[in-house]
């Protein structure tokens, strides 16, 4: 029961001190997070781009940040109790009064399952000292829709884009305000027209979204009884901001949103409607890769973690099998039959010739958590203790998991706990992905493998392993890359041109007759190991000739050494306005 607001704190009882404190951190994380978010436009604005990307690292380990603060207040308060069991069950009930009034009480809730799980050390989860409910949606019950800002077209659609502009102001100024609108309600026209209806509003959230070097609106055009997503791109340059592209397009969209992008920074007051909105524009995305990408990472684990698992329940007859594709050496992989993902245990050794440690495997998906994704790195969630039934379990799958990955995994009763993994959005294997698809399907998704592995380079990514099997090809077709226990920074490899070689050599190992040091990368010799069948390989090297060139790895090495980093829109071409 929530005590009177003129009780003091002494008070109260041990339980609702205690619970209180958990809301007031809860209340100070929310408050640190927001002052993080609001410095993104300033960075924008003045194109910081070094401390946007200082500040996307500092959001994401405020988190933690917050709850070793948190833990540290509650040891100090409980005391010996800290780790009662029965005083964490009054807490919880506690709480969740003291929360009901909100409306991102779920994002409440996680803070608390967090400290609990941290305290107990729990596995599984325990219904008693946490709030679970696999069944309930996190958007349940908000009946107030997200603020928006509504422009009828009445007439001229140039009109109404300078107006949207105009209400989203920049201490730089528009380079050319009407220009801008002008280039953005002919884009509009043209996309609407097709459809031989014309927009009869645009509706924008009224928080601007930004994320590495652009500032987005978000929103959808109103056609008739319907509505199509709406997302403009602003880019900043050195004499003011800019229109930069026009989005309509609902995978476009997605893709923007997606699991393979960085969370945006957008001041939202309140989360779960602005999540409930972007759920109309995207029916198809699940709702925690929603809560990740607007940086709430501990929610969407939650509800990934929810689905997952409700999905289980649901359906007795699932099984968990070995994923498809070629058995990694460093990684056991298995997923659920029918449900998209892929779970990633550490196995105990690694196979020849890998050379790196588990601590260095983890490192590594450290960095891609934190790291510029620029759409090609998937979101690997870690997650510790969980307990799948094992009877779900293909025996093949079990006896590789408890044979291989025994320090990970172990077998309690008739559930099978896994201490530490990965979760994924399940992609389809490249390399089968190329043997299975129409011959133009496979060509476009192997020359999308090539812009993947540019587009990583020329954020500074260079994947290390770049055979097929260690890309996923998505729903839609586009190459991402899930493999990172070799990935490293371009920076850090020296990029060489094979020397001539003398009679013989041709039939001998590498390292036999050339001398080799550690990130010594030879370009020339990737098209020998990709596996690819003559027509792909060529259609490769024809499109993609700078990937086996030596030179133009080295002259991206020598630019990221300078402090330049080059930028990578993340939407196509054809969807950018004239300059």
């Amino acid at each position: 029961m929530v005590q009177p607001a003129s009780a003091s704190p002494a008070s109260l009882p041990m339980h609702a001190r205690a619970a209180a404190l958990i809301l007031d951190a809860f209340l100070d994380y929310n408050g640190r997070f927001a002052d993080i978010t609001r410095r993104a436009k300033r960075h924008f604005e003045r194109r910081d781009w070094r401390q946007a990307q200082l500040d996307a690292v500092a959001r994401i380990d405020l988190y933690d940040v917050c709850i070793r603060e948190t833990l540290a207040r509650l040891e100090l308060l409980l005391d010996d109790r800290v780790r009662s069991r029965p005083l964490w069950a009054a807490m919880r009930h506690e709480y969740a009064a003291l929360i009901e009034p909100l409306l991102d009480r779920e994002l409440t809730k996680t803070f608390f399952n967090t400290l609990s799980r941290r305290f107990f050390r729990t596995s599984g989860v325990d219904a008693g000292i946490e709030f679970v409910a696999l069944d309930l949606e996190p958007t349940a019950g908000i009946a107030e829709p997200a603020a928006l800002d509504c422009y009828a077209v009445d007439g001229e659609l140039a009109a109404t884009c300078e107006r949207m502009l105009a209400d989203h102001p920049f201490a730089t100024g528009y380079i050319d305000r009407a220009s801008c609108a002008h280039a953005i309600a002919r884009e509009i026209a043209e996309r609407t027209l097709e459809d031989g209806v014309a927009p009869r509003a645009i509706e924008l959230l009224q928080t601007v979204f930004y994320r590495e070097r652009r500032a987005y609106l978000v929103g959808r055009i109103v056609i008739g009884d319907g509505a199509t997503p709406l997302v403009i791109a602003l880019v900043s340059a050195p004499n003011g901001v800019r229109a930069d592209a026009v989005l309509t397009n609902l995978n476009q969209v997605s893709l923007l949103f997606g699991y393979a992008r960085n969370a945006f920074h957008a001041d939202l007051p309140t989360v779960g409607d602005t999540v409930m909105f972007l759920e109309t524009l995207m029916p198809h995305k699940p709702v925690g890769e929603i809560y990740t990408v607007l940086g709430r990472i501990k929610q969407g684990k939650t509800e990934r973690y929810r689905h997952l698992f409700r999905h289980l329940a649901a359906h007795p007859d699932e099984r968990l099998v070995r994923a498809d594709g070629e058995r990694g050496m460093v990684m056991a992989v298995f997923t659920p039959r029918d449900y998209a993902v892929v779970i990633k245990v550490l196995r105990d050794h690694f196979a020849y010739p890998k050379d790196v440690t588990r601590r260095q495997v983890i490192a590594k998906y450290r960095l891609v958590s934190r790291y510029d994704r620029v759409g090609r790195l998937v979101d690997a969630q870690e997650f510790h203790h969980l307990r799948f039934p094992l009877r779900q379990i293909d025996a093949d799958t079990l006896a590789e998991l408890t044979g291989d990955c025994a320090e990970s995994v172990a077998v309690e009763g008739d559930e099978l706990v896994v201490k530490h993994c990965y979760v994924e959005r399940r992609l389809r294997p490249l390399n089968l992905y190329a043997r299975e698809a129409a011959p133009d399907d496979a060509r476009r998704a192997v020359l999308d493998y090539g812009q993947a592995v540019k587009d990583l380079a020329r954020s500074n990514i260079f994947p290390g392993d770049l055979l097929l099997k260690n890309f996923g090809v998505s729903r839609i077709g586009r190459a991402i890359f899930y493999d990172y226990d070799e990935l490293c920074l371009v920076e850090q490899c020296r990029f060489r041109e094979l020397p001539l070689a003398r009679e013989g050599d041709e039939t001998r190992p590498l390292e036999d007759w050339l001398s080799l040091r550690e990130n010594d990368v030879f370009p020339e010799q990737f098209a020998r190991f990709l596996g690819l069948p003559d027509t792909l390989r060529d259609a490769l090297l024809q499109v993609h000739p700078e990937l086996f060139d030596a030179t133009w790895w080295q002259t991206l090495r020598d630019r990221f050494a300078a402090g330049d980093y080059g930028d990578v829109p993340p939407y196509p071409a054809s969807s950018r306005l004239p300059e």
